[in-house]
């Protein structure tokens, strides 16, 4: 692939393209906000897909909205919709692919604006999601609109797709349509997810994660007599006790080469998402107290977040190890530890394609180099990387990346159209006539 060098005229056309569209782009960024695709459960999945395909169709856009069937999370109640948009250029060539994940985390409490009314307010859109991430998926259609209007002539193609469950995993929206070759190298060359990095930053990939369930077992008595028994949820107050003074410590030691942000995710690091013991929650309306009685098992959740010098196996080991010393040592404790998924980490070299075009389109747009990150957290990356089998994939997008999942979250009406200049120049770049 060789790239080329835009014209004064051009670049002019783009960046006056774009400004042009600076309603329109708060307007979008809006609409789709007030759609709210909470997940879990995974509400309004088709009304954004079909929402986005009317919009692309009258943009030239051939348009598909595919229902994940049988994924992980996809039912009746709660189908898993994706939208894939294709516009295809006077000649072939290679294809750039913006994937935008269309879901949202629940809300949560704090908010001061409606999170749900995409409320401007001094060059900000609040609501949940604006950063994380319909603005920049607002962003990517604007630029790609614009793009296609100053350079008709483009070789290739462009593709946009809007997914399903990236917070909850990927495993319904990006996941699947590699699964269907929707990311295999043949189809797609360039891949740009608009995740909120900040504008002026390059992310190359992310950590590795593993989730597991760690269940201990006890024995059920009467409270009365706890000596007859044997508490499961002690037995998991001693591998609490026993991560606190040997695991967490040992975490902290690790330490990576990868540029991940912020500084303090340069390590290894676990967190416990849940835990779980004795008797059930009782059912709303319940008035009762709990019967007395010993608990027989005690759940946790763990989230362990791992560096690319470290091995699956070796994440796992570790705490294996840990639960094996506890049974050795602590009279009747016993365990069992499922495995709920593993994503090896990924960083795309800084050399390849999409990274050096996107590096330049910073440096016109912002007058500043790129500074090049690796997330603490996946993202859909991993399916592309993983299943599609494809390197050349960055994420890059407007919104400030602590902000994702706070309450009165926001994204910058300005940071959209300085990302989505970038991204169109990052189109001229890679997909103008030659």
């Amino acid at each position: 692939m060789t790239t080329t060098t835009i014209d004064a005229d051009t670049r002019q056309r783009l960046l006056s393209a774009i400004d042009s569209r600076r309603d329109d782009l708060i307007a979008l960024t809006q609409d789709l906000i007030r759609i709210p695709t909470v997940n879990p459960p995974g509400q309004n999945y088709r009304e954004i897909c079909e929402y986005l395909g009317t919009r692309l169709k009258a943009s030239g856009y051939a348009v598909e909205l595919i229902r994940a069937d049988g994924a992980v999370g996809d039912i009746d109640l709660y189908p898993r919709w994706n939208m894939v948009a294709r516009r295809e250029g006077k000649s072939p060539g290679e294809t750039v692919h913006f994937n935008s994940h269309h879901d949202v985390v629940e809300v949560g409490r704090g908010w001061t604006v409606d999170p749900f009314g995409g409320e401007l307010r001094n060059d900000r859109i609040y609501g949940r999601g604006t950063c994380d991430m319909k603005g920049g998926l607002a962003a990517s259609i604007i630029a790609a609109e614009a793009f296609a209007e100053a350079v008709p002539d483009y070789v290739g193609a462009i593709e946009i797709s809007a997914t399903a469950d990236e917070e909850t995993g990927g495993f319904g929206g990006v996941a699947y349509l590699a699964e269907k070759g929707y990311f295999s190298p043949e189809r797609v060359q360039h891949v740009i997810i608009p995740e909120p990095l900040n504008k002026d930053r390059i992310c190359l990939g992310h950590r590795g994660v593993w989730w597991a369930e760690i269940e201990t077992f006890g024995r059920i008595a009467h409270g009365s007599m706890p000596f007859l028994g044997d508490s499961a949820i002690r037995h998991m107050g001693a591998l609490l006790a026993e991560f606190e003074r040997t695991l967490f410590p040992a975490l902290a030691e690790k330490h990576t080469a990868m540029p991940v942000v912020p500084p303090g995710a340069r390590q290894s690091t676990m967190n416990i998402n849940s835990i779980h013991g004795g008797q059930d929650e009782p059912e709303d309306g319940y008035t009762g107290f709990p019967a007395p009685v010993v608990p027989h098992s005690a759940r946790i959740v763990i989230d362990r977040r791992y560096l690319i010098e470290e091995s699956p196996a070796e994440v796992r080991q570790e705490v294996v190890d840990l639960l094996d010393r506890l049974t050795a040592e602590r009279p009747d404790f016993s365990y069992e530890i499922r495995d709920l998924w593993t994503i090896s980490p990924t960083m795309t070299e800084r050399e390849a394609p999409v990274v050096t075009a996107t590096a330049r389109a910073i440096e016109d747009v912002l007058g500043v180099g790129p500074e090049y990150v690796v997330s603490p957290g996946t993202y859909d990356q991993k399916h592309i990387d993983r299943i599609g089998r494809l390197k050349n994939c960055i994420a890059y997008g407007p919104g400030i990346l602590d902000l994702a999942h706070q309450p009165d979250e926001w994204v910058g009406v300005t940071d959209m159209l300085d990302s989505a200049k970038v991204m169109a120049l990052t189109l001229r770049d890679l997909l103008g006539p030659r």
